[in-house]
């Protein structure tokens, strides 16, 4: 019966487009595997460092504000994400696809950011890469001011407004990546899907971006296909 179970298993993961391998990009107990990036701490090495483990979970203070990045680059991926604001509701995001640091407003590295801000979880933000959807203007405002550096219009909102769940409670966002493709969920909901990408592989990222939020699961698991549906 237990092998018929694997069996079982093993078919309905192929069958998804996935590998039944993941990884676990947060243990649990440590940052390793990760390095920040905080520009405050050039000159100033010994401010308190904004990411940290703290009962089992991956912490970002919020301040001073930066990034926290895998040593790896991925492709081909779906990463779920478990998150929460552990007191005043703010902004976050992680960051896919990231490559050259310090890109964007000598803080963000190049790169697709999925937002967690509060209330506008799911959006797209274009950090110096770019990426399609449906209903571009409508989303992301008039063409002539697209863009994907400082002063051009770089966010495409999400396709829903009540996907996050109240305050305090855990959020699990979902983003699948395929070759130029990015689909995300938000709490079962999907509310974003972009193509034509203008990377496909990189470096995954997380945000210290004035608000604390913790994080309790960081997971990627290799996919030859996206999901349909959720």
């Amino acid at each position: 019966m237990k092998y018929l179970l694997v069996s079982l298993l093993a078919l309905i993961l192929f069958a998804c487009g996935q590998t039944a391998e993941f990884i676990d990009l947060f243990d649990g107990s440590s940052l390793t595997g990760w390095h920040m990036d905080v520009p405050a701490m050039d000159a100033a090495p010994d401010t308190t460092k904004p990411f940290l483990v703290r009962d089992g979970k991956l912490v970002s203070l919020g301040n001073p504000q930066g990034h926290l990045i895998t040593d790896a680059s991925y492709e081909n991926y779906r990463l779920e994400v478990r998150y929460r604001f552990a007191g005043e509701p703010g902004n976050c995001g992680v960051l896919v696809h990231a490559s050259t640091p310090r890109s964007l407003y000598e803080m963000f590295p190049k790169s697709l950011e999925v937002q967690m801000m509060h209330q506008n979880a799911g959006d797209f933000w274009c950090i110096v890469e770019d990426i399609k959807v449906p209903k571009m203007e409508e989303r992301r405002g008039p063409k002539a001011e697209w863009g994907i550096v400082e002063g051009k219009k770089r966010r495409i909102l999400n396709l829903t407004d009540d996907s996050e769940k109240p305050l305090g409670e855990w959020n699990d966002i979902i983003v699948e990546c395929l070759e130029d493709k990015i689909k995300v969920w938000v709490n079962g909901d999907l509310v974003n899907e972009g193509y034509d990408c203008t990377t496909s592989r990189g470096q995954i990222a997380v945000q210290a971006e004035g608000s604390e939020v913790e994080f309790e699961k960081i997971v990627l698991t290799p996919i030859t296909a996206l999901t349909e549906d959720h």
